[in-house]
């Protein structure tokens, strides 16, 4: 999701509602305590010299249970935060606390906004000898926490 399509989800939604890949929602409360731009200039493993920018969202949950994040208050967020993101159709990034720091992608569902899993990937897999289609894939963990006796561990 784009910050051009926020904002136009914004001005169609009730509520901002906030899901989890689990289907879990997160609490009503919640703030988004930042909204930033993130600009990453890296070298890949095959040595490409590359350059990214994305808007960062930082939610955050407390125990202020009184609050709600109207959509109004939301688009006011975001035109404050041209300041630092400019105009820009930037992709969307999302930094919610679990166990550690989660980073997600975002899209839509309906009326609800849905956290998806980011993944890591070989930028040039030609470099590091990894064949076209590899067989090898990760296997799916549970994003919630490990419990004693849970079999995640």
């Amino acid at each position: 999701m784009t910050i051009f399509e926020i904002k136009q989800a914004l001005a169609e939604v009730a509520a901002v509602n906030f899901r989890l890949p689990t289907g879990e929602y997160l609490p009503a409360h919640f703030h988004v305590t930042e909204v930033g731009l993130v600009h990453k200039h890296f070298i890949d493993c095959g040595g490409v010299e590359r350059q990214e920018k994305v808007a960062s969202f930082q939610l955050w949950e407390a125990g202020d249970y009184d609050h709600r994040l109207a959509p109004q208050k939301f688009l006011h967020i975001l035109a404050l935060s041209e300041k630092i993101l400019g105009r820009d159709d930037l992709d969307i990034e999302v930094e919610y606390q679990q166990a550690t720091i989660g980073k997600f992608g975002l899209t839509r569902e309906g009326a609800d906004f849905v956290l998806t899993p980011k993944q890591t990937a070989c930028l040039a897999p030609e470099a590091c000898g990894i064949p076209a289609t590899s067989a090898f894939t990760l296997p799916q963990l549970p994003l919630a926490a490990c419990t004693p006796g849970g079999g995640c561990c």
